[in-house]
């Protein structure tokens, strides 16, 4: 019987998608309105530091410029002053008072200028006339400071905010001593400014205003304020050291912007600083953190306001076509709907081919150098324990036989580290060793012509990173060195401690100050113009021949280098060479200390069997020989199928080391029937490509022993005690993917 096509109905795909559209018509702009206030939400508080710090420039730069004027004021009347003896200014005190509230009258900081002998009174005033000889001066701080040499003879002393004896109002005085009649006169007595603080809460208060910020001040690297906008009950109080402003400025002394509560007012506020360039004092600007989130849920509100509506009438709009749809187009809104799914799935689907296909040429390479690689590795293990009497000779060529294979080995892990975008393995590691080790073979790959010096610091420290790629990084440095010097040079690297201090990392915001392990090459080919050196660092940038540079040599040192913590400088000159220095982060853990286990196990009584199940033969006589050569019985099995029967007919098999990639039946396969015969079974899996049988979001399943090929004998060894050794068995894995 043929069947007629049966249209959609009003509760078919296309209405419940529709369904959808309308539910999405509302829970959209709520996703969208929620994220663009959280996004608003932070750049509220990033505006209010930029507020924060365009405030400080303003009252920064004020500061510099009044205390560079009474700079200039205390210069001035010491010019006025020398030569002359106290006897001489009182003498003369009417026309030096006329001069001295002349000079004062031109400054509105200046509420007053005195002069004091040696013995803290008072020789002239600008402020009174006569002077009140009598007043007793020489307690205050900015007096003895000067007498007892606090402070250099030629620079100044901040006083705090007190109330004047002469005079009583409340100021802060800054005193210069006076200068000697005749060089090495000892001290003579001081010049005081007495700064007003109500002129600068005054200017504060206009500045706080126009920035539309909470409060300005002005203080000493002690916590002292001088002035503050605006005025507290207690307005010259100190700011304790344990405070949240002092514990920033001690961590970071030349600016900052932290969040905390004021101590005076107990409000949460941004509180940005910045130290003047002469003096021991700090200029501060805050803003109340309730007024930031003020500001900004009132522009929500705005949004809120036209968002409720056309939400609305978004959503009446997606319900007046849900019904326009179940009329008219219901089908062919179908249609396209399915149409657009399958275009979009099979593009995914092509991507997906083209990755996968890209991981399998991969992964099958790195499998198939793995399996040769350890027939070479495992035999040169063997005929190296089998060789009692070898000479020196014959053992130097095992060695580095076992070297190189060892290096290729490396090579076939970076490609499958390649193929599986691993991320970075940062180990604490010795510079001086890694420099050494890659010295040696820099010297036999790169060209004569070129000569190769090492310098390696002393009590060098440990640094932190991944050793693999800080060598293909100290390759590729080599590399582009080697290309900078066509006719030959010197190519040196370098390592040493670093120390970079805030002044450093202020300078650039990518730095954090701290301790650091520096790696610097450098080499003294053409060098870089400035152009070329701004360029440097970008990827795909190269000044090579088309087809002779890809660009990103000096960039992929840089991101490996920036993803480790660390920082790059570079260094270059036109015609005098080019010096790039790695830092790396310091390490200041403790590093574990792993006992050797001895190859040959003591409790092996040749009683325990193992079984093997390896389809390469080569891997798995060398296994069988390995495994005999310490003391296990062993069997061994071509494949699945074959460790299966073998299980089932010799029951005091204690172990299963079988291969993850085998033709037909793989590994996890077979470990999984086979522990469901023996749940007691222990099983240690070997591959040299694990794809997904055993390996799932880039970790080992749980429970999971594994041993990479290519392996030593030592290896091997350690890792069969250590599984026979644990009481716990392997937990039986769920069906999946087998990695055949």
């Amino acid at each position: 019987m043929t069947g007629t096509p049966i249209a959609p109905t009003a509760d078919g795909t296309a209405v419940r998608q529709l369904r959808l559209l309308a539910a999405a018509a509302l829970i959209l702009p709520l996703l969208v309105f929620v994220t663009a206030s959280w996004i608003a939400y932070r750049n509220a508080f990033t505006d209010a530091a930029a507020r924060l710090q365009r405030t400080l420039d303003l009252v920064h730069e004020h500061a510099v410029k009044v205390f560079e004027t009474h700079d200039l004021a205390a210069a001035q009347i010491n010019q006025i002053l020398l030569g002359l003896g106290d006897s001489e200014i009182l003498a003369r005190e009417a026309d030096l008072h006329a001069r001295l509230a002349a000079l004062a009258a031109r400054l509105p900081q200046v509420r007053g200028i005195w002069v004091l002998d040696k013995d803290g009174h008072a020789l002239v005033a600008a402020t009174s006339f006569p002077v009140d000889r009598d007043a007793d001066l020489s307690d205050r701080a900015y007096f003895t400071a000067q007498r007892d040499g606090i402070v250099p003879r030629d620079q100044d002393y901040i006083g705090e905010v007190v109330t004047g004896r002469l005079v009583e109002r409340a100021a802060f005085q800054i005193s210069v001593a006076r200068e000697a009649p005749i060089e090495g006169y000892g001290f003579e007595g001081i010049v005081a400014v007495s700064a007003d603080p109500v002129y600068f809460r005054d200017y504060y208060g206009e500045v706080a205003r126009e920035g539309d910020v909470t409060t300005i001040a002005l203080m000493r690297d002690d916590g002292a304020l001088l002035a503050r906008y605006p005025d507290l009950i207690t307005n010259y109080m100190r700011r304790p050291a344990s405070g949240a402003i002092m514990q920033a400025i001690a961590r970071k002394p030349e600016r900052g912007i932290i969040e905390a509560s004021s101590g005076a007012e107990g409000v949460p506020r941004l509180i940005a600083y910045r130290r003047l360039p002469h003096h021991p004092l700090y200029v501060t600007a805050g803003l109340d953190r309730s007024e930031v989130i003020r500001d900004w849920a009132q522009g929500m509100a705005v949004h809120l306001l036209f968002g409720v509506p056309a939400t609305a009438g978004l959503v009446l709009l997606s319900l007046l076509a849900l019904r326009r749809t179940q009329r008219e187009a219901l089908a062919l809104a179908s249609l396209r709907v399915e149409m657009a799914r399958r275009e979009e799935t099979e593009a995914q689907l092509q991507q997906a081919q083209k990755m996968e296909a890209v991981g399998r040429l991969t992964g099958g390479i790195a499998h198939d150098f793995n399996n040769l690689l350890q027939i070479i590795l495992g035999s040169l293990d063997l005929l190296d324990r089998r060789m009692t009497n070898g000479d020196d000779r014959h053992r130097r060529l095992i060695e580095s036989a076992r070297g190189g294979a060892t290096r290729a080995a490396s090579l076939t892990q970076r490609l499958l580290a390649f193929s599986r975008r691993q991320p970075l393995d940062p180990k604490p590691l010795d510079a001086n060793k890694v420099v050494s080790g890659l010295s040696e073979l820099l010297r036999r790959t790169l060209p004569e012509t070129i000569r190769i010096e090492t310098v390696l610091g002393g009590g060098l420290w440990r640094g932190y990173a991944d050793v693999s790629q800080l060598e293909n990084a100290l390759i590729n440095l080599a590399v582009n060195a080697r290309d900078a010097m066509p006719d030959g040079g010197r190519l040196t690297i370098e390592t040493a401690n670093a120390h970079l201090d805030d002044t450093y990392a202020a300078s650039r915001d990518e730095v954090a100050a701290g301790q650091y392990v520096q790696v610097a090459v450098t080499d003294t080919g053409t060098g870089m113009s400035r152009e070329v050196l701004a360029k440097a660092l970008e990827p795909f940038f190269t000044t090579k021949e088309q087809g002779k540079g890809t660009g990103l040599g000096l960039s992929m040192v840089y991101g490996f280098t920036k993803q480790s913590g660390g920082h790059v400088a570079l260094y270059s000159e036109e015609g005098h060479g080019t010096t790039v220095k790695l830092y790396l982060p310091r390490y200041t853990g403790v590093d574990e200390i792993i006992e050797a286990r001895p190859a040959l196990l003591a409790w092996v009584d040749g009683k325990t069997t193992i079984l093997i199940a390896e389809d390469e033969e080569g891997v798995r006589q060398f296994a069988g020989e390995a495994l005999r050569e310490i003391g296990y019985r062993v069997l061994e099995a071509d494949g699945g199928a074959a460790a299966l029967r073998l299980l089932a007919a010799h029951p005091e098999i204690a172990l299963l080391l079988t291969d993850v990639v085998m033709p037909e039946m793989g590994g996890r396969r077979v470990a999984d029937a086979a522990l469901k015969l023996r749940p007691d079974l222990k099983v240690v899996y070997m591959t040299g490509y694990t794809r997904n049988a055993i390996v799932h979001n880039g970790a080992l399943d749980a429970g999971t022993h594994l041993i990479g090929k290519p392996f030593t004998l030592p290896q091997i060894a350690a890792k069969l005690e250590e599984v026979l050794r644990q009481g716990a068995t392997n937990p039986v894995a769920s069906s999946g993917t087998d990695g055949t």
